[in-house]
C-alpha cells in the first residue's frame, strides 16, 4: 500500500488526473478500475474520480510495489547539453520560494517538447538547478511564458503550482507588462506609435514559423513602440516595444510590417543586410531582447519590476559592452 499526503503543489486537481500524473504508464481504464474496486481511498473513504483533491488529503493506493514501480517509471529524455552545462547563476535575475526569473541566452530553447531534441533546454537547466529542493508528487517547475530560441532576456518559471495558476491568470488577463528592446534596420517615421495589425499563422508551413499579417482573418495583435536611438552605425535604430497582446513572433512581424525589421531576423527581415551585419559585426541572431517585466507578485500582492541586462552581441553593437 502506498500513502501520500497532498500539498499545495498537488491540490485542486481531479483525483483521476492526479493518479494519471502519478502513474504515467497506467491507462485511465486501470485507474477507474482501481477506484471502482476500492483500491483508492481519500481520507480512508472512496471518492469519485471527479473529486478535487485538497491540501492535507491523505490518499491511499492499494497496489503491489512491483506494479507501482512499473506504472511510475518515467522514460529518461535524450541527454541534453543543458543537463551537462547547468544553469548559470549569473543569469538569475530573481528567485524566491515561488518564482525564478532568468536572463536567457540566445540560442537556447525554453522547452524540449517531447524529448525529440538534444538542444539546450532552459526548463531542463532549471530542473537540474533546483534538483530536490522542491517536493511534489505531480508538479515540476513550469514556464509561465516563452520566448523564441534566438531571443534573449527574461523568462519566468513558477516553482509552485499555486504561483503558476496565479501568474497564468495574470498573463491571460494582460496584467503582466512585457517590454522588449530590438535593434532594427532603419527607423519608424514617428518616434512613438502603436502597431495594430492582425496576425495569422500558416497552418501547413514547413519551416519554423510562418506568421503573416492578415487584417481580415488574423488574430488581433497590438505593439506599442518608442524609438530610443537612431543612426547606430549609420543605419540601425534601437526600439523599445511593449506588448499589449502576446502573439507568436508579434514584435518581429509587426516591426517588419512598418519597414523596420529586427536585425539578424532571417525569417521576416532583410537577409542581405543580415549577412552584412554578420560579416561586419558578428551578429548571428535576431537582436531582440526581453528586457523588463512588471507584475503583481503572486503571494506578496505588491507590484514588482525586473530587468535583464543586454547580452554581449547586442550590447557590443550598441557600444555598451
Amino acid at each position: 500500500m502506498k500513502q501520500f499526503t497532498i500539498t499545495s503543489n498537488d491540490a485542486n486537481q481531479r483525483l483521476d488526473k492526479f493518479l494519471k500524473k502519478l502513474m504515467p504508464h497506467a491507462a485511465l481504464s486501470l485507474i477507474y478500475k482501481l477506484n471502482r474496486k476500492n483500491a483508492v481511498k481519500v481520507n480512508r473513504k472512496r471518492e469519485d474520480n471527479e473529486y478535487k483533491i485538497q491540501e492535507g488529503d491523505v490518499i491511499q493506493l492499494f497496489i503491489k510495489d512491483e506494479e507501482y514501480a512499473i506504472l511510475t517509471t518515467v522514460a529518461k529524455p535524450l541527454l541534453q547539453k543543458s543537463s551537462r552545462e547547468g544553469l548559470d547563476p549569473k543569469g538569475i535575475v530573481y528567485e524566491d520560494k515561488e518564482l525564478l526569473i532568468v536572463n536567457k541566452n540566445p540560442g537556447v530553447i525554453v522547452h524540449p517538447g517531447d524529448f525529440k531534441t538534444t538542444e539546450l533546454s532552459l526548463i531542463a537547466q532549471v530542473q537540474d538547478y533546483l534538483g530536490d529542493k522542491l517536493s511534489s508528487l505531480t508538479f515540476k517547475p513550469s514556464l509561465i511564458h516563452r520566448i523564441d530560441k534566438d531571443t534573449s532576456g527574461i523568462v519566468m518559471i513558477a516553482k509552485t503550482k499555486p504561483s503558476l495558476d496565479v501568474m497564468l491568470g495574470a498573463l491571460q488577463s494582460n496584467k503582466i507588462e512585457k517590454v522588449y528592446l530590438a535593434v532594427c534596420l532603419g527607423a519608424p517615421p514617428e518616434t512613438r506609435g502603436t502597431i495594430r495589425r492582425k496576425l495569422r499563422r500558416l497552418e501547413h508551413a514547413e519551416r519554423e514559423n510562418k506568421i503573416v499579417v492578415d487584417d481580415e482573418g488574423g488574430q488581433t495583435a497590438i505593439t506599442h513602440y518608442q524609438v530610443l536611438e537612431t543612426g547606430i552605425h549609420g543605419k540601425y535604430s534601437l526600439i523599445e516595444c511593449t506588448l499589449e497582446t502576446g502573439r507568436m513572433h508579434q514584435i518581429r512581424v509587426h516591426l517588419a510590417s512598418i519597414g523596420c525589421p529586427v536585425l539578424g531576423d532571417n525569417t521576416y527581415g532583410d537577409k542581405q543586410e543580415n549577412a552584412f551585419a554578420k560579416r561586419m559585426h558578428g551578429i548571428g541572431r535576431q537582436l531582440l531582447h526581453a528586457s523588463r517585466i512588471s507584475f503583481v507578485h503572486p503571494s506578496k500582492k505588491v507590484p514588482v519590476t525586473f530587468t535583464a541586462k543586454l547580452k554581449e552581441d547586442m550590447a557590443g553593437l550598441l557600444g555598451r559592452s
